[in-house]
């Protein structure tokens, strides 16, 4: 089951924990001490840092322990700032404004269904929690992860040594080099691959499975695909059923920020199509979905799409917004 909440809440920095190389651990806890809300494995939250800066960060802590959440920070130098304040900014004691859990990345086990979870560096923490549940549920499964070095790799070792037989980790300064084509060989029927990481690894595991049965891959990105130019490369009209208004979006505009410019009201964050927290259901028209969320079923369905980068294959599209 995946659920989501666009619930803002202001949350205290209760623990700081180095993990590994660049990447620390934040345990946030409500300033009254009450439980939060219970998520899914897969779950992740929005850390609201600034005007216009926000991040996405999994949910990885114990799901039985309603009093805290946990989220895992790697250092990224070259990236938009989000990741360095929390390093270096964020202390105990401090509050940080969160939004959510919500869940594009859902895992639920099923009878009959073997596992393969393949994490790069710190695409490891959204499947922490569903080893911890394909585990408990005695499921047949095997976690590969891999990265630069066994210091770099958050959670990696605690995995390794708590399910010796079913946890390998790939270190390429010690060799290792991840095979993804060998790990997971022909086609199966009865397996469900999860993957996380950089861009490079999900492509490859993409191309490996490129024979499984569609519904196998299960994929979270950091980093937003990457798209030519749109099939409708014109501009459209998106009609807004509840308000009754009809915006144009030009060419090179946004769906997003032309609806919000009408001033209807959409939730949204990442602003490239990884997080899910502008999904807006679709009545009329057809998509072309640019996002990294949706399963191709659900973009085939047209039911709902990301407005900060999907657009119409046509003249029109109908929302209900």
């Amino acid at each position: 089951m995946s659920f989501f909440s666009d619930v803002e809440r202001d949350l205290l920095v209760d623990a700081r924990t180095d993990l590994a190389d660049g990447v620390v651990a934040l345990d946030l806890v409500s300033h009254n001490g009450r439980d939060l809300p219970a998520w899914t494995p897969g779950s992740h939250i929005d850390v609201v840092l600034a005007p216009g800066l926000e991040r996405q960060y999994s949910l990885c802590g114990d799901r039985a322990d309603r009093s805290r959440w946990r989220i895992a920070v790697l250092r990224e130098e070259k990236g938009g700032g989000g990741s360095l304040a929390l390093h270096d900014d964020v202390r105990v004691g401090q509050t940080l404004r969160v939004r959510g859990p919500r869940n594009h990345f859902a895992f639920e086990v099923t009878p009959g269904t073997r596992y393969r979870f393949v994490a790069g560096g710190i695409g490891i923490t959204p499947l922490r929690a569903m080893v911890a549940e394909a585990a408990a549920a005695g499921a047949d499964w095997t976690l590969d992860v891999a990265g630069r070095s066994r210091t770099t790799l958050a959670f990696a070792a605690e995995l390794a040594a708590g399910h010796p037989d079913r946890v390998r980790v790939h270190a390429a300064d010690e060799g290792h080099r991840l095979d993804v084509t060998a790990l997971l060989g022909a086609p199966r029927e009865d397996t469900a691959v999860y993957v996380c990481g950089p861009a490079r690894l999900i492509d490859a595991v993409t191309d490996a499975t490129a024979g499984w049965p569609p519904a196998a891959l299960h994929v979270e990105r950091f980093t937003a695909k990457e798209f030519g130019e749109p099939v409708w490369p014109g501009p459209f009209e998106v009609e807004l059923a509840l308000s009754g208004g009809t915006v144009t979006v030009r060419p090179g505009e946004s769906v997003l920020d032309a609806v919000t410019g009408s001033g209807a009201v959409v939730l949204s964050s990442c602003r490239v199509g990884t997080c899910g927290t502008c999904e807006t259901p679709v009545l009329e028209g057809a998509v072309e979905h640019r996002d990294s969320v949706l399963t191709p079923a659900e973009q085939a369905d047209g039911a709902v799409m990301m407005v900060c980068v999907s657009r119409a294959a046509g003249p029109r599209l109908v929302l209900d917004l």
